[in-house]
């Protein structure tokens, strides 16, 4: 299968390496130190599950040079999506399958209005996975599941054949009958953590000891549960709850990239996160003050660290 991989980052330098050392024809879209180094020395992956190098890898900096595709993954940063779907039909022919791991809840739609909606897949992934150096992707814990899924929620060949395709490559993938509910699920669950990570500067362990910043992780779930439920997503009376336990298995070490980013002085994706919630909650007429306050709160680091702040605790 000719995959194309928009973003060889952390999430998409994982699935690549895996659908590569898989024996299909994987090219790699990336830039700066990391694309020099993975044309040098390839691409290697560092995880609990079984390591991989790629050498050599195929690696370009212009879409255009890509050409038509099977399966096009994007797993850029959302503050990237515009050049991304900019590229993708370069590279979607009449068959291609074009799939978002990205975080945000807007992505299908960007998709679809880029390429159309019959060749857009719903995807959801979980996985922690780093770039820990240039050439270098770094899968931290052994969590690396995939769903996928039509976004009508019809199975379909397509969709049991790519499930297949991840699967033999050592991949936790599964066919997803509702993939649009599983991206809120997710949605949900990624603004709440990214935000609270993020304002108080802490890992999970902390925070959910703490009643008040346990609290507000709760909180502002509730908002992102209602504000599906508006848009025809219902995730259920216990879905709060359900998160809550998940937030409590998880390592208490562990962080929310976008609370990674903040502690490097990076760019955040605040705006599709806790933003998106704040925006489309108002176009419905709900009212977020958790996620509207956090959303403030960080606002002035959504570009990086601004002139003159402190260095953030780490």
């Amino acid at each position: 299968m000719r995959v194309a991989i928009l973003g060889a980052g952390g999430v998409g330098g994982y699935f690549g390496a895996r659908l590569a050392a898989a024996g299909h024809d994987v090219a790699f879209l990336a830039r700066g130190a990391h694309a020099e180094a993975m044309r040098r020395d390839g691409l290697r992956l560092e995880s609990a599950l079984g390591d991989v190098r790629i050498h050599p890898a195929a690696v370009f900096t212009d879409p255009g040079a890509l050409g038509i595709a099977e399966l096009v993954i994007v797993a850029v940063k959302l503050w990237d999506s515009a050049a991304a779907m900019a590229a993708l039909p370069a590279m979607t022919g009449a068959t291609t399958a074009v799939v978002s791991l990205q975080n945000g809840i807007e992505k299908d739609e960007l998709l679809a209005a880029a390429v159309g909606p019959r060749a857009v897949v719903g995807g959801v992934t979980y996985i922690s996975a780093t770039i820990a150096a240039p050439g270098v992707v770094r899968h931290v814990g052994a969590l690396a599941r995939l769903a996928l899924g039509e976004l009508g929620g019809e199975p379909s060949a397509r969709i049991a054949d790519l499930v297949a395709a991840f699967q033999a490559a050592g991949v936790a993938a599964e066919a997803s009958p509702d993939v649009r509910r599983a991206t809120w699920e997710k949605f949900v669950f990624l603004t709440a953590a990214s935000a609270v990570n993020a304002v108080t500067r802490l890992p999970v362990g902390p925070l959910r000891r703490l009643p008040e910043t346990r609290a507000l992780f709760a909180d502002a779930l509730a908002e992102g549960v209602a504000l599906a439920a508006a848009e025809g997503a219902d995730l259920g009376r216990d879905f709060v709850e359900r998160q809550m336990a998940l937030l409590d298995g998880l390592a208490p070490e562990a962080r929310a990239s976008m609370a990674q980013d903040l502690l490097r002085g990076r760019r955040l994706e605040l705006e599709w996160l806790s933003g998106a919630i704040v925006r489309r909650a108002a176009r419905l007429g709900l009212s977020t003050p958790v996620h509207r306050t956090l959303f403030a709160a960080l606002a002035p680091y959504a570009n990086g660290a601004p002139t003159g702040a402190a260095p953030p605790a780490p």
